[in-house]
């Protein structure tokens, strides 16, 4: 289970609360707050907080004193035009607050995003709790002989029975030696009054990186954009990306208008190095364009011919 009973208790007893604003809230994220979203085996991803929506990103870029009577599409063509030029203020003015629970080494790779606000659970102060990830059988691949950051394929039978035996094992042996080590039961005391503990920031160092860690995350929506833009792109670890296509799906409850954007100008479309686009003007005159007079690399003819569906 992600949620023990009582925090279950405690998030019902959140969304039964009503505070009466005057800030423009969105009823589709509202619907969302503080719902717990499961995400890997034992992880989750559930929104805290927002500030601002599609208004706001358009009040900001006309520095408006209200929430402006021009029509939507109006204000769609402005938050397109801003998307495609590669504007970024506008958008950074609407806010969002995240509770996320992910294995370690997910959350070693996701810091690296370092354009948020982040709290994370401290297994100085406190046990971490009995929970790991282990991978389903079909995420469970070999190492790629071509990316020597990606996976190659899957691990069927014996291996993959022994590799997640391993990954059990080791997670089950280091958490029961950490726990010795700390000494204690539920209420903090001495589990053998005989001996001491070990402190709790010295113990934490023996679990295994597939634990599980929790953190409140608060990022502005134009850093959240290029952070999904890598993390919810196919190329990107399956674990990280798994908690970035949930977070996509909030962040289209929030701001519609600027998530299609986002979705036309960023996801769904590539960039071309100007040899490349050299290289589509001469195929569209009608020359006959090669690898070996195309002026670009093996790798970068390989990536255009995958953007124009010829690879």
């Amino acid at each position: 289970m992600p949620l023990t009973d009582q925090q279950a208790d405690e998030i019902a007893a959140a969304r039964t609360q009503h505070t009466p604003t005057a800030r423009p809230t969105v009823p589709a994220l509202e619907a969302m707050l503080y719902q717990v979203t499961p995400v890997l085996d034992h992880g989750f991803i559930r929104v805290i907080d927002y500030m601002g929506d599609d208004g706001a990103i358009v009040q900001a870029a006309r520095v408006s004193y209200g929430r402006g009577t021009r029509r939507v599409s109006e204000d769609a063509g402005l938050i397109r035009y801003l998307m495609r030029h590669y504007h970024s203020t506008p958008f950074e003015m609407c806010e969002i607050k995240y509770h996320v629970k992910l294995p370690i080494f997910v959350a070693r790779q996701w810091i690296r995003h370092r354009t948020a606000n982040v709290n994370e659970y401290s297994a100085r102060y406190s046990i971490l709790d009995r929970e790991f990830y282990i991978p389903s059988p079909e995420h469970l691949a070999a190492q790629s002989t071509v990316n020597r950051q990606g996976r190659g394929d899957v691990l069927a039978g014996d291996e993959a029975l022994h590799v997640l035996g391993l990954l059990r094992d080791d997670a089950a042996r280091c958490y029961d030696h950490y726990t010795e080590m700390l000494n204690e039961d539920e209420t903090g005391a001495p589990r053998d009054p005989s001996r001491r503990g070990l402190a709790r920031e010295l113990a934490r160092m023996n679990l295994t990186l597939n634990t599980y860690t929790q953190w409140y995350w608060k990022i502005d929506l134009y850093n959240l954009l290029h952070f999904l833009s890598l993390r919810a792109d196919a190329h990107a670890q399956y674990e990280i990306r798994a908690y970035a296509e949930v977070m996509l799906r909030t962040v289209e409850a929030w701001v519609p208008v600027a998530c299609k954007a986002f979705r036309d100008y960023r996801l769904g479309a590539v960039t071309l190095s100007a040899p490349m686009l050299t290289a589509v003007r001469r195929m569209l005159d009608g020359e006959s364009v090669a690898m070996e007079d195309s002026g670009l690399n093996r790798r970068e003819w390989t990536e255009l011919m995958a953007a124009l569906g010829r690879g």
